[in-house]
């Protein structure tokens, strides 16, 4: 079990820090691993077994190689190599902060020109994005900002809590996994249907968790019936819960028709209201993101407080 003083360590470096840019990060060894598996197997035939084996032998990897690392070090020092331990593991797994850096730099960067918001939000999205106007380019922020509040706080939380920093980390590769070869383009669909399968069924609770948190947050209860309407109005099944809870919450629109790979994606459109987006929409939507993270870690540390 993650003690509360390595939560609440490894959620601080988050908040202060973001993802640390100049040292070694797990998830850029996970990229070079499903690279790696991808390159080498994603062709011929049998691509979905193969797929299945590279998703399912990653995610079963890292999180044994987790445990073992943890279970060495719980004889040592007291506990205390297992506190730095996981404390480290949670900071790297959180991707609040720099989500919240990422989409104010596209904003901002919209403000000095359209091109520059296309690339700054191309650092975020998987769409295309050279030919997005700027109602666009802030439409693709705040779903993203929406979407990776569960990828990467409210899921890896959950996950945390489920089956400790392992799960935590397993969970990361699951989420790599998905956005690197989750996609029905011909390159991925049979190589990476598994990825995505699995991809699904982890984020099934915490997507739904992430739009109550948001919803509460937000104070408008009455939101949740437009979120439970509109949530499935995505070509994923998860990711439109949180996207709807952003869109009730700002009275906007999100969704539609995009480029991925080149290829038109022809997604619904959740809410109504296709009003212009604002930098002061993005500032509403960055609170309710921080409001939603702190509930859910308070809800954390009430849990692990009553269970030690």
């Amino acid at each position: 079990m993650t003690s509360i003083i390595s939560l609440i360590v490894g959620w601080t470096l988050d908040r202060l820090f973001g993802d640390p840019t100049r040292l070694p990060h797990p998830i850029v060894w996970f990229g070079r691993m499903i690279a790696f598996g991808e390159h080498r197997l994603n062709r011929g035939s049998h691509r979905k077994l193969k797929g299945a084996i590279t998703a399912i032998g990653l995610i079963v990897s890292v999180f044994a190689i987790t445990w073992l690392v943890r279970h060495t070090l719980s004889p040592l020092g007291k506990g205390l190599w297992v506190t730095l331990f996981d404390a480290i593991i949670i900071f790297y797994c959180l991707a609040g902060t720099t989500l919240v850096r990422e989409v104010r730099a596209v904003f901002l960067a919209l403000d000095r020109s359209l091109d520059e918001g296309r690339r700054q939000v191309a650092r975020i999205v998987g769409r295309d994005t050279s030919a997005l106007s700027a109602q666009e380019v802030r439409t693709a922020a705040l779903e993203t900002l929406a979407e990776n509040l569960s990828d990467g706080v409210i899921a890896p939380l959950f996950w945390l809590a489920i089956l400790g920093t392992p799960g935590m980390m397993a969970y990361k590769m699951v989420n790599t996994l998905d956005s690197m070869i989750g996609y029905k383009t011909e390159r991925y669909r049979d190589f990476g249907c598994w990825a995505a399968h699995i991809d699904d069924i982890t984020n099934y609770l915490p997507a739904r968790l992430t739009a109550i948190l948001m919803v509460v947050t937000s104070g408008r209860a009455g939101l949740l019936r437009f979120v439970w309407r509109n949530g499935r109005n995505h070509a994923s099944p998860n990711s439109g819960y949180p996207e709807a809870a952003l869109a009730g919450i700002l009275d906007c629109r999100f969704g539609g028709p995009h480029y991925y790979f080149g290829q038109l994606f022809d997604k619904p459109y959740i809410g109504t209201n296709d009003r212009l987006l604002t930098t002061a929409d993005m500032r509403r939507a960055v609170s309710i993101n921080r409001r939603a993270e702190t509930l859910m870690m308070a809800a954390l540390l009430l849990a692990l407080y009553t269970l030690q």
